[in-house]
């Protein structure tokens, strides 16, 4: 399958028991402010349910051959796109809490970042097979960047035999 950006390599779908899980760290937050615990009321018996299943809904990540793409967001729409190149690590992340809801967290860790200002990333939480689509992931961009050192060699060898040829040019112009 293609799209504008490239050939989909995989379409991620999310684990359902991340509406549970966003409703409860919703309702979680709520709680600790203190000053939430009405709202906390609210959110549990009707809005985070409507914002749990909607938010699920509107989640979406693509792996193509040359990006990874995340989508996500109900009033907020947020969709970021990383060059495979630009991926420096994916760290599988699973705690007691998220493990007992069957679910973990991939954070993509990308290059440019700095030491006060956090590496620009993407955190990935429900994914089904999360283990394996990270491998692949990382997989994808190693052949990715096998195919870009393969093209920079073949440059450096075709600018190596044009400068051989000009320099036999002018050795021939110089002879005769």
């Amino acid at each position: 399958m293609e799209n504008s950006e490239g050939k989909i390599i995989q379409k991620v779908a999310f684990n359902p028991a991340l509406k549970i899980y966003i409703l409860l760290y919703g309702a979680f937050v709520l709680v600790i402010s203190v000053i939430g615990i009405p709202l906390a009321i609210l959110w549990l018996l009707g809005v985070g349910q409507w914002y749990s299943r909607h938010y699920f809904d509107k989640l979406e990540c693509v792996l193509t051959d040359t990006n990874l793409r995340f989508k996500k967001g109900i009033l907020v729409q947020v969709e970021k796109t990383i060059p495979l190149e630009n991926i420096q690590d994916i760290s599988f992340i699973e705690g007691p809490i998220l493990r007992s809801f069957n679910l973990a967290m991939l954070r993509v860790e990308t290059a440019g970042g700095s030491a006060t200002h956090q590496m620009n990333e993407m955190s990935l939480i429900g994914i089904i097979g999360a283990n394996e689509f990270r491998q692949k992931v990382m997989e994808q961009r190693n052949l990715l960047k096998q195919k870009h050192s393969g093209k920079e060699e073949s440059n450096v060898f075709v600018e190596i035999r044009d400068s051989l040829l000009r320099i036999e040019a002018l050795l021939s112009q110089q002879k005769s």
